[in-house]
């Protein structure tokens, strides 16, 4: 990247036991958002996953 920009594609989601979703973070690579989310692990009915970011914006599920 020539602009001086960072680009964090990989998001870090969070869904808690009554179904809301946030977002946790943004990270360059997946396989650092993954260690995220492992670390995070998995309380009570809470889930976390990681997503890309595609190119309009959406995040796609991995």
């Amino acid at each position: 990247m020539n602009d001086g920009t960072i680009t964090l594609p990989w998001l870090v989601i969070r869904q808690d036991d009554n179904g809301n979703r946030y977002r946790v973070g943004r990270y360059a690579t997946r396989a650092e958002a993954q260690k995220i989310a492992d670390s995070l692990g998995g309380g009570h009915k809470q889930l976390y996953w990681v997503e890309r970011i595609g190119q309009s914006g959406d995040a796609v599920r991995n």
